[in-house]
């Protein structure tokens, strides 16, 4: 690791709590409440499984889980960290959202900013340390 390098990996506070697989690794396909093509999975479940999502107006989404992809995975921390969410659905989302993240925004930006950062994924392709650094180096338009 680089001198000076911030190790952001999964077991420190800075780790991504979305992973590739598992209860916090599951996307639900298509997106049964947001009407996306896929959404964060919030109920128990498991990859493979398949179950009918019953809406008030008497429609039902008939739903796939599998596991989220990095590209998800990643789009999930971003949007915990921001607060914009448009994957994520409750009640599962607000034990991993804003509100009870391990960091804030203020504190990448104090502690981050101009480091160079560490983690395992593969260099060429999604991480969430992409996100850290752009949160942290983010220009302040006045």
């Amino acid at each position: 690791m680089p001198d000076g390098a911030v190790y952001v990996g999964r077991p420190t506070r800075w780790g991504n709590p979305y992973t590739l697989g598992g209860r916090e690794g599951l996307a639900c396909v298509p997106g049964a409440v947001t009407g996306m093509d896929w959404e964060y999975e919030d109920r128990i479940s498991a990859a493979g499984m398949r179950h009918d999502f019953f809406h008030a107006d008497d429609r039902v989404t008939h739903c796939e889980i599998r596991n989220l992809t990095r590209t998800e995975a990643v789009a999930l921390y971003r949007e915990a960290l921001t607060g914009r969410a448009v994957h994520l659905r409750s009640p599962r989302w607000a034990r991993i959202g804003p509100r009870n993240n391990p960091v804030t925004v203020g504190e990448i930006e104090r502690e981050l900013h101009g480091k160079d950062l560490a983690c395992w994924c593969p260099l060429d392709q999604p991480c969430h340390a992409d996100v850290l650094l752009e949160i942290a180096n983010a220009e302040v338009n006045c």
